[in-house]
């Protein structure tokens, strides 16, 4: 069984919106407050995966009780999805070295912006080993090693952020493709059978480099798995009660603080 909670659900510069008061921004209801987005995994063996760790870390971390962080995976370098990486000193203190997992580009981007924790030996930094993986290679996060793609193993799936290439990354039935434009032909291959899947649903309006709401719905269509959940919504979405009745059976727009229990 795979616990899978949602930490944040939002764009990058999350709901509220700082100084907006749009009918979302201004929203009672708490499914509208919407932190950046990153998700925290609980494996059947005990371990513990965030993937993406963005500036609202410290915030997610503390709500959810998040005990310890065994690894990190990125799907790319933007800084909604790296911003929190300062914060894992907490976890550091008390489990030594944490791994980040990442393809080339991203760990080089993240090394440009924690320099201080890589070219420094500033007392009380972070402990990261940067890991890198290889688009459609399984691994072992917690091994460090590629094997054969199972239910113990992450397998990275490359999808398009508007013209560039990040990862997406699926666990056994799970699936997890945030920010995402355009997912080729070769990945929806590699989703064949999954039972879960969370993809990026932007908002209505076309967008360079985020799937829209009807985009995402495509999207699932294509891949079939038998529930899907959209995530990284922007305060243009109207609040969810005016919109999740829209949505087709089996879909539906996930919030910070979702449980999902994904069975193996």
């Amino acid at each position: 069984m795979l616990r899978v909670e949602f930490l944040g659900t939002g764009t990058s510069q999350g709901i509220p919106l700082i100084g907006c008061n749009c009918r979302t921004c201004v929203s009672a209801d708490a499914r509208d407050k919407r932190l950046r987005p990153s998700i925290w995994l609980t494996t059947a063996a005990g371990e513990h995966i965030v993937i993406d760790i963005g500036p609202d870390f410290r915030t997610q971390a503390l709500r959810a009780h998040i005990p310890r962080v065994d690894v990190v995976l990125l799907t790319h370098e933007h800084r909604d999805h790296i911003g929190g990486l300062d914060d894992l000193r907490a976890y550091n203190a008390r489990q030594g070295e944490i791994k980040i997992y990442g393809q080339k580009r991203t760990l080089a981007a993240v090394e440009r912006a924690y320099d201080y924790i890589f070219n420094s030996n500033y007392p009380g930094i972070p402990l990261l080993a940067l890991r890198e993986i290889e688009a459609g290679r399984a691994f072992s996060p917690i091994m460090a090693q590629p094997i054969e793609s199972s239910t113990a193993s992450f397998l990275p799936l490359p999808i398009f952020h508007g013209a560039l290439p990040i990862f997406g990354f699926r666990f056994g039935n799970f699936a997890y493709l945030t920010d995402c434009k355009t997912i080729p032909d070769a990945t929806l291959a590699l989703l064949a059978g999954v039972d879960t899947v969370v993809l990026s649903a932007l908002h209505h309006e076309q967008h360079h480099s985020h799937s829209t709401v009807e985009e995402a719905l495509s999207w699932a269509a294509k891949i079939g798995a038998r529930q899907t959940f959209f995530t990284h919504m922007s305060h243009q979405l109207p609040p969810i009660a005016e919109v999740e009745a829209l949505l087709p059976a089996g879909v539906s727009f996930a919030y910070d603080g979702l449980v999902l229990q994904i069975e193996d």
